[in-house]
């Protein structure tokens, strides 16, 4: 039988990239020595029609994405991403280094703004962002935490080493694929777990709730948690039906809640009921029509008040977005000094600023735009990106007349080739570039990461741009236990948590909704 790898080239269509799981053809490394073990035996047909089985799966379970308009399963490659337990140990101080110094930057912006008197950040950097929210000024969260919930962006460069590619502080999406990319692999592929020690990730909703709970106002000492939807037709529903369900908590849209007095209650059928922590997965431009949006229909009026009152916690904070603005995000190597004293224990991807006041570097840039990678400050889900080295003569054209008009609105970066991994692709096994959204869950005394996070995959030969929205798959990543570590338990399917209380409104319409009522 023919090895499903016989054909594998170990580098993408346009840039020499790192192979996760290939050292050199047919030599795996050593994480991969038992996963590559158990593939090899396997047919080609028999891992397209497994594909096909997991994404009938996906589709029954509502485990979808929205993408051009159209609901479809989340893809998700057989073929898992591995990490072991040494360099998860090195990713997790990482990401751990970066929360705390983006958690003090953003008390600090939103209050005494040392970082500006002591000249580490320009406060017009921060003041020009589109995302710093005067209206968050001042408001103190009841244990200090902003950042309830981060996912960090990493990349492997060409010579294997990780880099920090983006924070997401605001609104991070992506971890109910995580739970949900488990499950389905160890029911369709569970002889691929039989040798691998790999850590579980169904502790989650657990640990996401004893966070927000832990994020309840003073003197709270039984809150009441829930989630806030923007509704069915939100391309995230599915994860704001699932986090709420896992965690036992009501799944409720901006109609259910109502704040007077600086005190948020959500109705229910048996009356009001106070409210105590918010976790919003509403954008900061519509959470509260009284302070952003006068036109938004999907926050509540007041919450904000309520916030800064010290009668509800919106997780993750409002005005956390500053700290997603690209532009930020070159100074936070700067920001890890200043805060903890220590060095960043993993580099930025080498970025240019178009703002700096620097008119060389701006000319620089714009001088060769075909050899950079250039990306909107503000911009999400992948869009805006433009790759010079595959861009036409008159996308970059375009770009040039854009940047020069707005030079604060861009930044710069060299192209990196990402590293690749298997992935299955009809019935071949070709290289795709991939990245890494570890997420972390601050509760105010650790900050705990997901052992694995969730793997893009962008799917396109070639691709660089990884996102969901932008009809990017993913993988299971599997992180392994150290050889001392007991061995990990098997994840076994556990009935969702029911909520105490039923919200009113149509919580258990749309097709997310029916079929996880059906779990």
């Amino acid at each position: 039988m023919a090895d499903i790898f016989d054909d594998y080239a170990m580098s993408g269509a346009m840039f020499e990239a790192w192979d996760e799981m290939f050292e050199r053809p047919g030599q795996p490394r050593g994480p991969y020595r038992s996963l590559f073990a158990a593939l090899q035996p396997l047919a080609p047909a028999d891992l397209r029609f497994r594909a096909d089985q997991l994404a009938r799966v996906f589709t029954d379970r509502g485990v979808t994405f929205a993408y051009a308009g159209e609901e479809r399963p989340f893809p998700l490659d057989l073929i898992p991403r591995i990490i072991d337990a040494t360099e998860w140990d090195l990713l997790t101080a990482a990401v751990q280094q970066r929360v705390k110094a983006l958690e003090s930057f953003l008390a600090d912006i939103y209050g005494a703004g040392r970082v500006f008197a002591d000249g580490v950040v320009p406060r017009r950097l921060i003041t020009t962002s589109a995302h710093f929210h005067r209206q968050a000024h001042g408001i103190e969260p009841p244990n200090g935490v902003r950042v309830h919930i981060s996912g960090v962006d990493l990349v492997r460069d060409e010579e294997g080493r990780f880099r920090v590619l983006e924070d997401n502080l605001r609104i991070p999406s992506g971890v109910s694929y995580v739970i949900e990319n488990r499950r389905a692999l160890t029911h369709t592929m569970p002889a691929l777990f039989a040798d691998a020690r790999v850590r579980p990730v169904d502790d989650y909703p657990a640990r996401l709730l004893a966070a927000l709970r832990a994020a309840a106002p003073e003197g709270v000492d039984d809150p009441t948690v829930v989630v806030l939807t923007p509704g069915v037709y939100n391309a995230a529903y599915f994860e704001h039906a699932l986090l709420a369900r896992l965690m036992g908590v009501e799944l409720v849209e901006g109609r259910d809640l109502v704040c007077s007095g600086n005190r948020v209650r959500m109705r229910t059928t048996q009356g009001e009921r106070p409210v105590h922590v918010v976790y919003r997965r509403v954008d900061d431009e519509f959470i509260d029509p009284l302070h952003f949006r006068p036109d938004s229909v999907i926050g509540c009026p007041g919450i904000v008040n309520a916030a800064r009152a010290g009668q509800v916690t919106l997780a993750n904070a409002v005005g956390n977005g500053v700290a997603d603005d690209k532009l930020v995000y070159t100074y936070v190597p700067d920001l890890i000094r200043y805060y903890l004293a220590e060095e960043p224990l993993i580099d930025n991807v080498e970025t240019f600023r178009l703002d700096d006041r620097d008119p060389d570097v701006l000319h620089d840039v714009l001088g060769r735009l075909d050899q950079l990678v250039l990306k909107p400050v503000d911009g999400a889900g992948g869009k805006g990106i433009v790759i010079g080295p595959q861009a036409s003569q008159e996308a970059l054209a375009a770009l040039r007349r854009t940047v020069e008009q707005d030079p604060r609105g861009w930044i710069a970066q060299r192209p990196v080739a990402l590293s690749t991994s298997p992935t299955l692709l009809g019935d071949r096994v070709a290289p795709r570039h991939i990245d890494l959204r570890p997420f972390a869950v601050n509760d105010g005394s650790e900050i705990w990461l997901l052992p694995g996070g969730l793997t893009r995959v962008a799917l396109p030969e070639g691709a660089l741009v990884v996102n969901s929205s932008q009809g990017g798959g993913s993988k299971d990543t599997w992180v392994l236990a150290h050889p001392g570590e007991p061995a990990p338990a098997p994840l076994r399917p556990r009935a969702p948590v029911e909520p105490r209380d039923s919200a009113a409104g149509p919580r258990d319409s749309g097709p997310a909704a029916a079929q996880l009522a059906g779990q």
